[in-house]
Formats: C-alpha cells, sequence, structure tokens
C-alpha cells in the first residue's frame, strides 16, 4: 500500500474527502517526523514505537578491494510494534 492508497482507505473509513483525509495524513507523518528529528520517541499505544538510534562508528570492508575503512556513525529509526499489532498479524 501506497501513500495514495492509504489516503483512499482513510478516506473510505472516515467519511472525508480524500484531501481532507490527505492533510491529516500529512500532517501526522509530519508530527511524527518532527520529533524523531528531535530524538523524542513516537509511542502509539497498540500499534508502536518509533524513535531513533545512533549506529557508532565502525570499521568495515570495501567488498570490491577488501580494503579496510571507516563507516561513519549514523541515526537509524526503529520501529517496534506493539502487542496488539503483533497479536492482530499474527492471527
Amino acid at each position: 500500500m501506497n501513500k495514495l492508497e492509504l489516503v483512499k482507505s482513510v478516506a473510505e473509513k472516515t467519511g472525508l474527502t480524500q484531501a481532507a483525509t490527505k492533510d491529516v495524513v500529512d500532517a501526522v507523518l509530519d508530527v511524527i517526523t518532527d520529533e524523531l528529528v528531535k530524538g523524542e520517541k513516537v509511542a502509539i499505544a497498540g500499534f508502536g514505537t518509533f524513535e531513533v538510534k545512533e549506529r557508532a562508528e565502525r570499521m568495515g570492508r570495501n567488498p570490491q578491494s577488501g580494503e579496510a575503512m571507516l563507516i561513519a556513525s549514523s541515526k537509524n529509526v526503529k520501529f517496534k510494534a506493539g502487542k496488539a499489532l503483533k497479536d492482530k498479524v499474527n492471527v
């Protein structure tokens, strides 16, 4: 499912127009993104938790040459599914 399909599906369930639903979906995604940028955790009860994890700088190897190289530290978004979501998926 892509974003357009999500908007259509939510619009059908809520009775809102697709334009209004798109605004709501965009706002929700913007709020989640803004909180993650600030380093905050976003927990949605019954669904799951989004949080930013820091990956430390580490040594790796270039797969073509086998040469050792330094891989810079980075931040990654992690999602952990909540119990209710896990239960629904595993039915």
